[in-house]
């Protein structure tokens, strides 16, 4: 009888202490949630024990503190986006305003027919830049948000190719460049977005005019079951371009030159490609920089579209 109720007395102290050392472990986790909460820190939740469920709050609580940190860091992320398109928008817009500024005022005191003409061209000029830059800027915002989504279907991409490149031949006989072009005679299809496409082009090409020199070739290939697209133009200084940085947003070279430009335009254009199921590279061989774009080759009586609502390229 003795040991019996030595024994019962044993397991009431053993129970006391399990208790009030379980008890104890709760106010540290709460105590431990509450300094998470109300500081920035990386530190998880511990616990000396895991009895009665302690272990599985305390690995809830750690999975729960896990998602609100990537969604900070996501949310943080957003924040520097916005802020760094604030601060490039500001800074790109502010030197042709500027200009524009001028030469309205030389318009207003000019009583030559002829200066006034050309004061007037270049005033349409500065606007139809401050337009482009705009459109840039509004664009990317679009692409960084998750939900905007682009129609695939299937697309010719050698016409589609030659229909840029050949909007581009007055451009490029102003500036007395006779452009490189071998486009496959085969006509190569892909699932992808016609407008998506031409704004890609378009993106690559003009950044060869605005930063290249006097010289742009144009490819397009099929190799097996790809298109494989390249792009390049003779570079004044390819010492001083970050091959690893060129798709980065507002990567400029050389920021002397940003006055007609936001920086976005191959941001952009590898955006786009990545919606298209490609992908984009760049690469500076001796004088030349190229921009190479991979695809996958469809057949043209490929039907149906992916990505749903409906929405080009804008």
């Amino acid at each position: 009888m003795t040991v019996l109720f030595g024994a019962v007395l044993a397991l009431f102290v053993i129970q006391g202490f399990v208790f009030l050392k379980y008890q104890r472990q709760v106010k540290d986790i709460c105590r431990q949630l509450s300094f998470l909460i109300k500081n920035d820190s990386n530190m998880r939740i511990t616990s000396e024990m895991d009895l009665g469920g302690l272990g599985l709050l305390k690995n809830s609580l750690n999975d729960l503190l896990d998602i609100r940190r990537k969604e900070k860091n996501v949310y943080q992320e957003k924040e520097k986006t916005i802020s760094e398109i604030y601060t490039s928008l500001s800074h790109d817009i502010r030197t042709p305003l500027t200009s524009l500024d001028g030469y309205f005022q030389l318009l207003e005191i000019s009583e030559d027919p002829k200066e006034q003409e050309r004061y007037i061209r270049i005033i349409q000029e500065r606007i139809t830049s401050l337009k482009e830059m705009l459109e840039e800027l509004f664009l990317f915002a679009k692409l960084k948000n998750d939900s905007y989504q682009i129609e695939l279907e299937n697309c010719c991409f050698t016409r589609i190719l030659k229909e840029t490149v050949f909007s581009y031949y007055d451009e490029w006989a102003k500036k007395g460049i006779i452009p490189e072009i071998d486009i496959a005679k085969k006509q190569m299809y892909f699932i992808g977005n016609e407008a998506a496409l031409k704004r890609l082009l378009q993106n690559v090409i003009k950044n060869g005019l605005d930063h290249g020199e006097k010289k742009i070739c144009i490819f397009l290939l099929e190799e097996g079951e790809r298109i494989c697209l390249r792009i390049g133009n003779r570079v004044p200084h390819p010492e001083k371009i970050n091959i690893s940085r060129v798709f980065e947003r507002f990567y400029k070279a050389d920021g002397a030159r940003s006055k007609n430009s936001t920086g976005l335009g191959l941001s952009i254009a590898r955006e786009l490609a990545l919606r298209m199921n490609g992908q984009l590279t760049a690469k500076i061989t001796g004088d030349m920089f190229w921009v190479e774009g991979i695809f996958t080759k469809t057949h043209e009586k490929t039907n149906g579209t992916q990505n749903k609502p409906k929405e080009g390229v804008r």
